[in-house]
């Protein structure tokens, strides 16, 4: 059973900075995989915010704000968040899909979802 287990979010204050992390279990974490991050916001729909290829190529939606370190040992794929706004303030969340999925960023192309965690940003 593949199981998503995320953590790592939180409250803080514009300016500043937030490691999330996503336990894969029930499966070899960029096998075959493509590994994306998301977010959604209070009446808005669920975006990409990052995803990670099988053979480890990441793509950020603001590369200068964001970066997606991983530990292959222990199969966690991490999302370090710098210098946040209030608009990026949303319940994120991990997911693993087929490989097209890091072309596509749909999220209609990830098969597991983690339970998510929430970001919230104060100004």
């Amino acid at each position: 059973q593949v199981q998503l287990v995320e953590s790592g979010g939180g409250s803080v204050q514009a300016g500043g900075s937030l490691r999330l992390s996503c336990a894969a279990s029930g499966v070899t974490y960029r096998r075959n995989l493509c590994m994306g991050r998301f977010r959604q916001a209070p009446g808005k729909q669920r975006e990409g915010v990052a995803v990670i290829d099988s053979d480890g190529s990441t793509s950020a939606e603001d590369s200068s704000r964001i970066t997606i370190p991983n530990d292959n040992a222990k199969n966690t794929l991490y999302l370090q968040m710098h210098r946040l706004k209030p608009e990026d303030t949303a319940m994120c969340y991990c997911a693993a899909g087929a490989t097209w999925a890091c072309s596509s960023w749909s999220h209609r192309d990830f098969y597991y979802w983690g339970q998510g965690t929430q970001v919230t940003v104060s100004s």
